[in-house]
């Protein structure tokens, strides 16, 4: 699939290696600026987005600005004039996002969405950069990037002013520590990012398991599995054994650094706003009920009941689902813990018992990285996994626009919808998962160099 444009590598000039060098520059030079010219396009579409943005928000009815936008630059006002931002009502991040985004209060109201769409785009540059260690073809790196930087998902939120694409390029990055063996720095990173957004707490297990002693040596770099090699799954020992092995100086390293991390900024944040920053914060989010409509196929239920108080057990229930299919997603593909994030994150928000379209950029972000070992095809099998995911979200869209805009008592038929909508990404990532190929990021047969 290499570009017509680029010259093909088995391409020679016989008797002019002068010539043929140069050819090989020009070729290296087409490709970076291929994907300069990615970055820099993608970069004018987010400003244009943003400046668009700020003129439907003046002059229509409906305002391009996402309302979590409205409730993180307020947080940051009450940082700004000294208080807390839980007097907030609705903001349950933490902190950190309304002390990135007080430079609305005395630069201009759109900053954050500079800051997230700027996230945004190193999100596309971590892609490329993953899959360059893995050894993947410039051809298949540029089209994987297209994939995020052209998502209308994608480029629509952080330009909306959601924070999710911060939180992609941390995830990306401790990926990235992890390949290159740097895991003091990945440790700390991942420990920032579960503060910031507990979900990634799902890759934990896999991350454990990745940081196998063979691989992980003092002052010696983990050996990446080249993109195309064949490689088997690796042989599971008995149990007792695993579990003496998983006592190994790298995992020890990284769960304590990322731990200290993680218990530092909560520790920090909870002696300058209390409780108040630990429930809306953390705990909101384990045992959270909304019953509000929302893609889940929990929240027919939610809504029949919430009148009555769920006890935290019944709350806690609903996470039975999601870690049983997280447990056995990571069993399998742990080693390939580049496609293990992508189905542990599409599996967990399909699971949630609440799902708003910004969960979607979670796995987003996730899916360039497996695009090169997917046998799908786009025609046409790719074209119905497709249609069938967006269908199944236009058809609870429509009946959401029933209810919350025409007034209609739609409850039942937008319950159908979410049901439907769960069975289209059951079957989207049981079909990637049955064509995917088997790839491990770290050598079996090198383990260091």
């Amino acid at each position: 699939m290499r570009s017509k444009f680029l010259i093909p590598q088995n391409y020679k000039i016989q008797g002019f290696p002068i010539l043929q060098i140069q050819l090989t520059v020009v070729e290296g030079a087409m490709k970076a600026l291929n994907f300069h010219s990615l970055i820099i396009f993608s970069a004018f579409l987010r400003v244009f987005l943003i400046i668009y943005g700020e003129w439907q928000d003046t002059h229509m009815e409906v305002r391009y600005t996402d309302v979590d936008y409205l409730v993180f630059s307020d947080a940051a006002a009450l940082i700004v004039s000294g208080r807390s931002p839980y007097k907030r009502s609705t903001y349950r991040y933490s902190p950190l996002i309304a002390f990135l985004l007080t430079p609305n209060s005395f630069i201009h109201r759109s900053w954050g969405k500079f800051l997230f769409s700027a996230s945004d785009l190193l999100v596309g540059y971590f892609i490329r950069k993953i899959l360059k260690l893995r050894g993947v073809p410039e051809n298949l790196c540029i089209y994987s990037v297209i994939v995020w930087l052209f998502n209308p998902f994608t480029f629509t939120i952080g330009t909306r002013g959601n924070c999710e694409p911060i939180v992609c390029a941390i995830i990306l990055w401790v990926i990235i520590c992890l390949m290159t063996g740097n895991l003091f720095q990945g440790a700390i990173w991942y420990g920032l990012v579960v503060h910031m957004r507990i979900y990634p707490i799902i890759y934990a297990l896999p991350i454990i398991i990745t940081l196998d002693p063979h691989h992980f040596q003092p002052n010696k770099k983990p050996s990446i599995t080249n993109w195309n090699s064949k490689q088997p799954k690796p042989h599971v020992g008995p149990i007792y054994s695993n579990l003496l092995s998983i006592f190994s100086r790298s995992r020890i390293l990284f769960a304590l650094m990322s731990a200290s991390v993680f218990f530092f900024f909560t520790g920090l944040f909870f002696y300058l706003y209390e409780w108040e920053f630990l429930n809306e914060a953390l705990l909101y989010h384990l045992t959270r009920t909304d019953p509000r409509h929302n893609f889940s196929i929990y929240f027919y239920h939610i809504y029949l009941n919430y009148e009555r108080e769920f006890s935290v057990l019944e709350k806690l229930v609903s996470f039975l689902p999601q870690l049983m299919v997280q447990l056995v997603l990571v069993y399998r593909f742990a080693h390939d813990f580049s496609f293990c994030f992508f189905v542990q994150t599409v599996a967990f928000v399909a699971f949630n018992k609440v799902i708003t379209a910004q969960y979607f950029v979670w796995f987003f972000c996730l899916l360039p990285l497996i695009l090169p070992w997917t046998k799908v095809k786009l025609k046409w099998e790719g074209i119905f996994c497709i249609l069938s995911w967006i269908g199944a979200q236009l058809h609870w869209l429509f009946w959401g626009y029933m209810l919350e805009f025409k007034g209609k008592q739609v409850f039942l038929q937008l319950w159908a919808a979410s049901l439907l909508f769960f069975a289209a990404n059951t079957y989207v990532l049981v079909t990637i998962v049955l064509r995917h190929t088997y790839s491990p990021i770290f050598n079996s047969s090198q383990k260091t160099k």
